[in-house]
C-alpha cells in the first residue's frame, strides 16, 4: 500500500518522518531546515494555540506583538542570554539588493546597503521587549505587565527534525513584569501548571514537573521550570518551559520603578513558551504503525463519516440520516467531516482517515440503514461495533470521552513502566541501553559530573522533580554524597 510507513520497532526515527509526511502534517521546504506546515498539521496547531490562548487570558493575560528584528547592541545588553543563543543566531547585515552587472538575471548584495548596526532574526524575544518595558513601566501602578505573544523565531539548527528541531518554528512567549520576588516567582510556577495541564488534559501526554539544573536552565534566567514527557522510544521531550528570570533583564535594561513607599528598585520577570515541537510530541507519545492517534480534544477532525452505497438512490437515503447527525454534532462543538466524495472507495477513506488519527469513524450502508445500526470504529483500540442510530449522539459522546482518558492512561502507564531507579554505574548504564525511559539516580550537584555523564552516555538529567523527597545516597559516576535522586534520560 503507498501509504504504508515504516514500522517503530523497524527503525522508530524513520517511522516518526514517514508519519509526519504521509499524514499530511508538515512537508520539507525548499529552505534548508525550514519546514511547510500543511493545512492538516496546521488545524491541529490552531486547535492548541486556541486553547492554550484562552488558558492565558483566563489567567489575565494579553496579547501583543513585538518586531522580528532585535539590534545586536539590544541583544547583547544581557550577556548570559546572548552567549548562550549567539550560535544560532540568524543576522541581517544589509538592507538591499541589486543586479548583478557580471550575469543577466542575477541579483547580488549591494555593498553599498551595509546596515549601520547588524539586526538579529529573534531566537527568543528578551531584549525588544524589555527594551520596550523600559518605556511602559515608571511606578508599581504600571505593575504586574501580563504580556504574550504568538510569533515565529528563528535558531539556526545544523540537525533538524520537522516539528522537533527546526531553523524556524512557531511559538508562543509569554513576558511578564512584576514589583516582588514573590510575585514574579508565582507567576512562574503558576504557567508551569498552565502547561501541565494543557498537556495532560488536552493533549493527553503524562509529564513530570520540574526544575532544570544550572547547565540546562534558559540562558539569562535565574531558575527554569520544565514539564518533561516520554515517548514511545524511551526517550526524552521537553513540552514547555517558564523560567524565573529575577531582575537580570531589568538590570541589563535598566529597567526602574517607584515602589509604593516611592523607593526605586529593578523589576522582576518572568518568560514561558511552548511551541510547535508540541507536535512532535503529539505524534510520538500517542502513535503507531498504521498512522496518527489523536486524542478528541484537540485533533482537527473528531468524528468522520462514511457512506457506503449503491445508486444514487441508496445515497440520497444515507444522506438524509447523516446530515441530521452532522447537524446535531455541530450543535454539540463536534468537529464533524461527511466524506461523501466519490473520488475514492470506502476501504481507501478507512486507511486515510486512520492515517490521520481521526478518533471516532462512522460507516453507515444502505443495509445499516434499514436495519437502524451505523458501524463505529475507534481508532485508539481499533475496535468496531454496531451501534443503534437511535441516541447516537450520546454514544459519540461518550466515546470520544473514552478514547480522551484512554489514550492519557495508556501513555501514563508507559511512562510510569518507564521510571526506573539506578543505584550504581553499572546499573545506570545497563537501563539507558536495554530499557530506557527516566532514571532516577542519585548526582553529586556538580556540572563537571552532569557533563561528564553526557558526554558518556549521551544522557542529560532532565529536571529534579518538585515533588521529589529528600534522600541520602551517592552519585552514580563519582560516590560523592547526594540528598536526592534527579532524572536522567536521553533526549529529543
Amino acid at each position: 500500500m503507498s501509504k504504508a510507513i515504516t514500522g517503530r520497532s523497524q527503525d522508530y526515527s524513520q517511522w516518526y518522518n514517514d508519519l509526519v509526511l504521509k499524514a499530511e502534517l508538515a512537508d520539507y521546504s525548499a529552505v534548508r531546515g525550514c519546514m511547510v506546515i500543511k493545512p492538516y498539521g496546521f488545524a491541529l496547531w490552531e486547535n492548541m494555540r486556541d486553547t492554550l490562548d484562552k488558558m492565558f487570558k483566563d489567567t489575565g493575560h494579553v496579547n501583543a506583538y513585538f518586531p522580528l528584528f532585535i539590534p545586536k547592541s539590544l541583544f547583547e545588553a544581557e550577556e548570559k542570554n546572548a552567549e548562550g543563543f549567539a550560535k544560532e543566531c540568524a543576522i541581517v547585515t544589509h538592507y538591499r539588493l541589486k543586479a548583478d552587472p557580471n550575469q543577466k538575471g542575477k541579483l547580488i548584495v549591494d555593498p553599498e546597503a551595509k546596515l549601520e548596526e547588524e539586526l538579529v532574526v529573534r531566537p527568543t524575544s528578551e531584549a525588544i521587549i524589555w527594551s520596550t518595558y523600559k518605556n511602559w513601566i515608571q511606578s508599581y501602578r504600571d505593575l504586574p505587565i501580563l504580556v504574550n505573544q504568538w510569533a515565529n523565531v528563528v535558531r539556526w539548527e545544523m540537525r533538524t527534525r520537522l516539528f522537533l528541531r527546526t531553523a524556524e518554528f512557531l511559538w508562543q512567549e509569554g513576558h511578564t513584569a512584576h514589583a516582588t520576588k514573590e510575585e514574579a516567582l508565582v507567576e512562574t510556577k503558576k504557567m508551569l501548571d498552565v502547561y501541565a495541564d494543557f498537556v495532560e488534559n488536552w493533549m493527553a501526554v503524562p509529564v513530570i514537573k520540574g526544575v532544570k539544573t544550572a547547565n540546562e536552565r534558559f540562558a539569562g534566567a535565574e531558575d527554569t521550570y520544565c514539564i518533561e514527557a516520554l515517548m514511545q522510544d524511551g526517550k526524552a521531550l521537553q513540552a514547555g518551559t517558564s523560567h524565573f528570570l529575577g531582575q537580570n533583564f531589568a538590570k541589563a535594561f535598566d529597567v526602574k520603578f517607584s515602589d509604593k513607599e516611592n523607593k526605586l528598585g529593578y523589576v522582576w520577570a518572568t518568560s514561558w513558551g511552548v511551541s510547535t515541537r508540541l507536535i512532535g510530541a503529539l505524534v510520538m507519545a500517542h502513535s503507531d504503525d498504521e498512522g496518527l492517534i489523536l486524542p478528541p480534544r484537540i485533533a482537527p477532525l473528531q468524528v468522520v463519516i462514511i457512506p457506503i452505497y449503491k445508486g444514487e438512490e441508496q445515497k440520497a437515503a444515507i444522506d438524509a440520516k447523516v446530515n441530521e447527525i452532522v447537524v446535531q454534532l455541530k450543535k454539540a462543538g463536534i468537529r464533524v467531516k461527511y466524506d461523501d466524495s466519490d473520488q475514492a472507495r470506502p476501504g481507501w477513506k478507512f486507511a486515510e482517515y486512520e492515517m490521520k488519527g481521526v478518533p471516532l469513524r462512522l460507516a453507515l450502508g444502505a443495509r445499516d440503514l434499514e436495519q437502524g445500526v451505523v458501524e463505529l470504529a475507534r481508532r485508539d483500540t481499533r475496535e468496531k461495533k454496531s451501534v443503534p442510530l437511535e441516541g447516537i449522539m450520546e454514544v459519540i459522546l461518550e466515546q470520544l470521552d473514552a478514547i480522551q482518558k484512554n489514550l492519557f492512561e495508556r501513555a501514563r502507564h508507559f511512562r510510569d513502566e518507564h521510571i526506573t531507579v539506578a543505584n550504581n554505574w553499572e546499573e545506570f548504564v545497563n537501563l539507558l541501553d536495554t530499557k530506557g525511559g527516566f532514571i532516577a539516580a542519585h548526582w553529586d550537584g556538580t556540572s563537571e559530573t552532569e557533563e561528564a555523564i553526557k558526554e558518556k552516555t549521551k544522557a542529560t538529567i532532565r529536571c529534579i522533580p518538585l515533588d521529589t523527597a529528600p534522600e541520602q545516597g551517592v552519585c552514580v559516576l563519582t560516590g560523592k554524597p547526594s540528598t536526592q535522586r534527579v532524572l536522567f534520560a536521553r533526549a529529543y
